[in-house]
């Protein structure tokens, strides 16, 4: 398989993924909509899971940075890094980002913002510190190929969804602890299915979700390691940033579980040849072996 059709399966992939979180959503809302026989709760819930993700999308840059304890990066200190973004975002015919920096010996970056006017690319200091120039562009390469892919907006929508299902559960499950139940429990044959049914549901959609959104993570990131070889034409120099980032396996001194998964690498510095069902990344190993052929 080569860059190209990995590129075209990831896409699919995550489009299906989303489409499957959107049925989540959904089912959860038709479940609290029939459990206390109100219809309209069903619009309500949609309406609102939109309007949320809305306003969390709109303010995303601010918050990311923020919980990063990320700083504007200066083209006069930061000479190599800046114009390392302003050549390739020329290159993929994208708007300069704004450059921002993080005082972190452990090597990592992100993307973050909007759209593609209004993107943020974040490094850390110990990233300068360990690569040369091509891996610095493979990285680079890879965090423009988030902004160019909108990965910002999916990985926002990801986010902020995986929230939402998580407080409307909790929320549910503390009424029925406190006795207040909706008048759907009376209903027996098939009502009574639906209910078991229904609150076993209700129990895992914040762990369905959670799984969901780091799928989704994980496929973000192999489409973006393909975009940033396409992009960069040496899949080698991504390869080896990933190498030596994987070599490190220390976390980040600063870390949110909000925002982990739009790092380059985990930045709880968990081994590369980790990739459990919550991992935010696909192991290092991997991604090496779609890039070059080995690790």
């Amino acid at each position: 398989m080569n860059l190209y059709t990995q590129a075209s399966k990831n896409i699919t992939r995550t489009w299906l993924l989303m489409s499957l979180f959107a049925g989540v959503i959904i089912a959860l809302g038709w479940f609290l909509s029939y459990y206390y026989r109100s219809p309209n709760l069903l619009y309500g819930f949609v309406f609102f899971g939109i309007f949320w993700n809305l306003i969390s999308y709109w303010y995303s840059s601010r918050i990311v940075l923020s919980l990063a304890g990320a700083k504007k990066a200066s083209r006069a200190e930061y000479f190599d890094l800046y114009t390392t973004v302003e050549n390739l975002s020329i290159t993929a015919g994208l708007p300069m980002p704004k450059v921002y920096i993080i005082e972190d010996v452990a090597p990592n970056a992100f993307a973050t913002g909007r759209d593609k006017k209004h993107a943020v690319v974040c490094v850390t200091t110990g990233l300068l510190a360990i690569l040369d120039k091509a891996e610095l562009e493979g990285v680079i390469a890879h965090e423009l190929s988030h902004v160019g892919n909108r990965d910002i907006l999916v990985s926002t929508i990801a986010a902020v969804l995986v929230g939402f299902v998580a407080v409307i559960a909790d929320i549910f499950l503390r009424t029925q602890l406190f006795g207040r139940r909706g008048s759907g429990d009376d209903r027996n044959g098939g009502g009574g299915i639906v209910m078991i049914v229904g609150f076993v549901f209700i129990l895992l959609s914040p762990i369905i979700a959670t799984l969901i959104q780091l799928a989704i993570s994980r496929k973000r990131e192999f489409l973006a390691d393909a975009s940033g070889a396409l992009l960069t034409r040496y899949p080698e120099g991504l390869a080896s940033a990933l190498r030596k980032i994987g070599e490190y396996a220390k976390p980040m001194r600063r870390q949110s579980s909000a925002i982990a998964h739009l790092y380059l690498a985990d930045p709880k510095g968990i081994s590369s040849k980790i990739g459990g069902l919550f991992s935010t990344h696909p192991p290092i190993a991997e991604r090496i072996r779609a890039l070059v052929g080995s690790d």
